[in-house]
This record gives structure tokens, sequence and C-alpha cells, in this order.
């Protein structure tokens, strides 16, 4: 039996208190960085060959069914706003297409052809990379487009829950994250979510930082669209050049950018 569907180290939950409750599902969510932990070699192997290609053009693709799907999704949605970086740079693809995010598709996780069919509708070249995303490593959608995409000559890597899974044998970077039996048995959204969550925050945030997307410590690129973001970015140029709020805030929206504000302060130093 696959360790993400085997029986829960807990039984009769229904007759838990909700304190009981919350605290054994918090339990369980402590081993999920330990988990992670040990994959972080297979992480850094991952990262080490995915970053030149970026560097030289590449895409990063995630595909994925169901709740590993939409934590894609969430990944790649969220490189633009926080870094700068175009739509395209980070894609996120799901079983079902869009619809998917918010309603479950029947059946669409069992094409093992149509995966390949959504990358090829972003056009694809030999440095893009394809992570597929599968806690069970057993997703027909996943394992066709990342064994589609290893022909094709890409880059290709899992993130998945059970160890030695036919996804794995597809990728030429296999990060498998075994996180144990789910608090609800077989309820993968749970601790395998999680651990896909942070191993995709994982490798966005170092592929950022090494393209060059943050300065220091900060997000010098991050697109300024609410009031707050703005206020941050102020704060930023603040820390950076000494102006007051205002000539700092001024001189953000007039640039742009954290990082084209800054740059233009310190050219008008010159």
């Amino acid at each position: 039996m696959k360790v993400t569907e085997s029986s829960s180290l807990y039984d009769n939950l229904e007759h838990m208190s909700i304190e009981d409750l919350l605290q054994n599902i918090n339990r369980e969510d402590h081993k999920v960085p330990e988990a992670v932990k040990l994959v972080i070699p297979e992480i850094t192997d991952l990262i080490e060959k995915l970053v030149p290609r970026m560097k030289e053009g590449g895409r990063l693709f995630y595909i994925g069914a169901g709740t590993s799907g939409r934590l894609g999704i969430l990944d790649a949605s969220e490189c633009p706003p926080t870094y700068g970086v175009p739509d395209d740079w980070v894609i996120g693809l799901i079983a079902g297409g869009d619809s998917a995010i918010r309603k479950a598709v029947e059946n669409a996780e069992d094409d093992s052809n149509q995966a390949w069919k959504d990358i090829q509708e972003y056009g694809f070249n030999e440095l893009d990379t394809v992570i597929g995303i599968a806690a069970s490593g057993t997703t027909p959608y996943v394992i066709g487009g990342v064994k589609a995409a290893r022909e094709k000559g890409l880059l290709t890597a899992c993130i998945t829950c059970n160890p030695n899974s036919p996804l794995s044998k597809e990728v030429a970077h296999p990060i498998e994250v075994v996180v144990g039996p789910e608090f609800v048995t077989g309820s993968t959204r749970m601790k395998a979510g999680t651990a896909q969550k942070l191993v995709l925050n994982m490798i966005s945030t170092t592929t950022m930082i090494k393209l060059g997307r943050v300065k220091g410590n900060k997000m010098v690129d991050m697109q300024l669209s609410n009031a707050k973001l703005v206020e941050r970015g102020t704060r930023m140029i603040m820390e950076a050049t000494g102006l007051d709020f205002q000539t700092a805030n001024e001189l953000l929206l007039k640039e742009g950018s954290v990082r084209k504000a800054t740059q233009a302060f310190y050219q008008g130093k010159k």
C-alpha cells in the first residue's frame, strides 16, 4: 500500500473533542518540515540545473491535478507580483483546465496525454523545465506530462509523497517527501499538501533570488498593485536612501519599482 493511502495513526476521530482533534492535527503537521529537510539535497540538485536554464530563457512549468495542481498554480501566480517577472516565467497547469481550480473536473487526471497538450499551448523549448506534482505519484496526467517533456529534452522533476512511485521513475530529479499517513486516512490535502507547498516555496524563492530578483533581503521588483505594497516599497526606499516618506513615495511612483527608484537616487547623487 502507498504511504499516502495507509491508515491514520488515530482512530475514532468523531469521538475526539475539538481540542484533541486540533492538537493531534498539529502533532502530525510538525512532522512535515523534518521530512522536507531530508530532501534538501535533491531540491538543491534541481535548482542548480534550473537556474542556468531560466537565465537563458527557459521557463518553469508546474503540472498537477486536484490539490497538487492548485498548489502549483498558487506558487506560479505569486511569482509576478512578488518578483516582478513576466506571467510566462512560471506557469501552473491543472488537469481539467482553469475551471478545475475551483471545482473538481471528473476523470481529467486520468488522461495521460493532456498535460503535454496543455504545455504545448504555451510553446516549448529545450530550456524549459517541467515539475510534476502528485502526492501519490501515480496520476496519469502528471506522469504522461513529464514523460513527454523528458523525451523532448526538457529538464524534469517531481514532488511526491510516496517512495519509488511511477512518477519518480519518469523524471530526472525526483523529490520524495514522505510524511507518513494522513490524520484523515488518504486526505493528502493535509500533510502531503503542506509538504508540496513548502517545497514549491523553496524552489521558486531560491530560483528568483538566484535570478537577481531580490536585493539584500528585499522584494525590490514587486508589483505596486495596492496601497499596502506602495507603502512597503516606500519604506524600502527610505531605508536604502535615507529619504523622508514623502520624497521616497514620490520617487517610487515616478520610477515604478523599488529597484529603479533606488538606482535613480544614487545615479542622481553622482
